[in-house]
């Protein structure tokens, strides 16, 4: 394998969610030669984290190398969703240049911006590729100059305006550097990446310097961290000082593991040289941001800086009836412990001390969206965690003596018919419509609107909009208190006792709303199992039975036939959720409940509270 330095290339590829990075570096693999033609490889190889293929989306920033015609392309492949944008900007450390993929039909989203800002802001250069072309609807022309028009919004100086462009289609595997030429290969791809990639920085001879840009565990090796030799060369079994900025003191442990990339492989090594991407493996103590340096000469790196979280979430122990009969890890140590694992891994996750929590009990966690915390707690549930959550709010800090909250950038793009209830639904959460564009027959409207105006905003605009609308979004600024929105119109049914719901008890119910649970389902008092149609919360009784008499028996019952539960996802619940209610989760089941369980202590609370308002 080649390991000259002026081989090497450094590249992270970004883009929008779903403009297609993955399945562009599938192609690439199987271009450059890294599978065998007959080697059995699944799609989007490097999505490999079950809720990566579930969801379709990548959560994990990952790392790969690809040889070609004597050149090592070390590929970062990027999360394109916002609320997984710290994986972004930490993994950009490891790139001197970024590959920009933009839908032929979509073209520049939210999140294309904010990739490119981050890109921006490490001084890389951008090189860019229409992907998609083939889209029926692609717009080519028009997104390149809308591509144009992002680089300048977002201050890009003179050379980084002077991007190359290849367009193509990473499914089909073919990249064009003009628009007339023929659809072959992505020979034209590699070979801007080797033209206009700069090659990086040599400094063999200087004193190591590597720093940690992401962390991962192997049950064979430990803690493993993957990050880029920024000076120097790493050898295994050198023992080094563990160093940061923030840190007073170093600590001196030997390297026990050395890698790099092979394809998707890990591949053992003695050496790596500056400019590369190594994988060390060993150092327990290793974290995110730390940087490794000869134990006589000691210099860190500028710690990694991360944008503030916007959305918190509380984690509590679960208390309900039901509690431990479903999970194998269930006690306060076992969740902190593990929360405390995600943070170390996440740094765009911030965890609380104890202490700071909202209701002086739980652990309060920090993240980028909802869906950024709902994949962690789906990982927990899939991992045997049982525990509780409540409502996602989001984090508000003083600038200047005054309260601000984080104010995002939404695009919705929906057919014309439906515009008009979406752009009242966004006004009366306190949204700021700053462009509306017409496309053939569907529109994008953007907005500039609090992220707690976004709370449950997916949910609403599939109903507003018959499913057809979609969303993207991403962290603008920061604004002054933007005042109340509007709560959930509708309250809830809550069971009044503890059973099993019976099909004849839900029968005489269902004049009152829509149910969140089938028959046989077992309930407890405070659960919440369905949606009232009025805007208050309802007490019912779902374990009630039908009175059997010497003149009716069971069997001359006609059968009760229910309408199907509305069953929610893991984020729609979370989205659910208000302010006095949690969600209890557990590996085999989600419940919806209200914090306090007792009908008669609900009431209690709303009087004192009520007593408190006037006061």
């Amino acid at each position: 394998m080649p390991n000259s330095k002026k081989q090497i290339r450094n590249i992270a590829i970004v883009a929008h969610v779903d403009h297609g990075k993955t399945t562009l570096v599938d192609t690439m693999f199987q271009f450059a030669g890294t599978f065998r033609k007959n080697q059995q490889v699944q799609e989007r190889a490097m999505d490999s984290d079950a809720q990566e293929r579930e969801r379709g989306i990548t959560i994990l920033a990952k790392n790969t190398a690809i040889d070609y015609h004597g050149y090592r392309i070390n590929i970062v492949d990027t999360p394109g969703h916002a609320d997984f944008g710290g994986q972004v900007e930490r993994t950009l450390r490891m790139a001197d240049a970024v590959l920009l993929l933009v839908d032929a039909a979509e073209g520049p989203m939210p999140q294309t911006r904010f990739v490119l800002r981050k890109a921006f802001e490490n001084g890389l250069r951008a090189l860019v590729m229409i992907n998609k072309i083939d889209r029926p609807d692609a717009r080519v022309n028009e997104v390149l100059d809308e591509v144009f028009e992002l680089f300048i919004e977002l201050g890009a100086h003179d050379d980084q305006l002077d991007f190359p462009v290849v367009y193509g289609s990473g499914r089909d595997g073919y990249a064009m550097a003009d628009m007339k030429d023929e659809k072959s290969d992505l020979k034209p791809l590699f070979d801007m990446l080797l033209k206009h990639v700069p090659a990086p920085v040599q400094d063999d001879a200087g004193a190591l310097q590597f720093q940690a840009a992401t962390l991962d565990h192997d049950d064979f090796l430990g803690r493993i961290a993957i990050g880029r030799v920024k000076r120097g060369v790493l050898r295994n079994g050198a023992r080094v000082a563990v160093c940061h900025p923030d840190r007073s003191k170093a600590t001196f442990l030997p390297i026990k593991g050395l890698f790099r990339y092979e394809g998707l492989n890990r591949v053992a090594t003695e050496e790596v040289h500056c400019g590369d991407i190594a994988v060390v493996a060993g150092i327990e103590d290793l974290m995110i941001g730390d940087t490794l340096c000869p134990v006589e000469q000691q210099d860190p790196l500028p710690a990694i800086v991360m944008d503030e979280p916007t959305i918190a979430m509380e984690f509590f122990v679960s208390n309900s009836p039901f509690a431990g009969q479903e999970g194998q890890f269930v006690t306060s140590r076992q969740i902190l412990g593990r929360l405390e694992k995600a943070a170390q891994r996440d740094v765009a996750l911030v965890l609380m001390p104890p202490d700071a929590s909202i209701a002086g009990e739980g652990y309060e966690l920090k993240g980028r969206g909802v869906m950024h915390l709902g994949v962690l707690i789906e990982n927990m549930r899939r991992e045997g965690y049982e525990f509780s959550v409540g409502k996602p709010r989001v984090v508000l800090k003083k600038i200047d003596g005054k309260t601000h909250e984080p104010y995002e950038r939404a695009s919705i793009d929906v057919p014309t018919v439906h515009a008009g209830k979406i752009i009242e639904y966004f006004g009366r959460r306190r949204g700021e419509m700053t462009h509306m564009e017409p496309f053939e027959n569907s529109s994008r409207i953007e907005f500039l609107i609090p992220s707690r105006g976004l709370i449950g905003a997916r949910t609403a605009l599939m109903t507003l909009s018959q499913g057809m609308a979609i969303l993207s979004h991403v962290f603008e600024c920061w604004r002054p208190d933007g005042g109340p929105l509007p709560m959930r119109q509708n309250g809830v049914l809550i069971a009044d006792r503890t059973g099993d719901s019976i099909p004849y008890g839900m029968f005489g119910l269902l004049d009152r709303g829509t149910f969140f649970i089938e028959p046989g389902t077992p309930v407890y008092e405070g659960m919440i199992i369905g949606e009232n149609n009025k805007d208050n919360d309802l007490g019912v009784n779902v374990c009630r039975e039908k009175k059997l008499t010497n003149i009716r028996s069971a069997g001359k019952d006609d059968n009760v036939k229910l309408p199907p539960p509305h069953v929610m996802s893991l984020e729609e619940s979370l989205e659910y959720l208000e302010d006095d209610e949690l969600l209890e989760v557990t590996p085999k089941t989600l419940r919806l409940r209200k914090r306090v369980l007792s009908e008669m202590e609900r009431k209690k609370q709303t009087r004192k509270d009520n007593k408190a308002a006037r006061v």
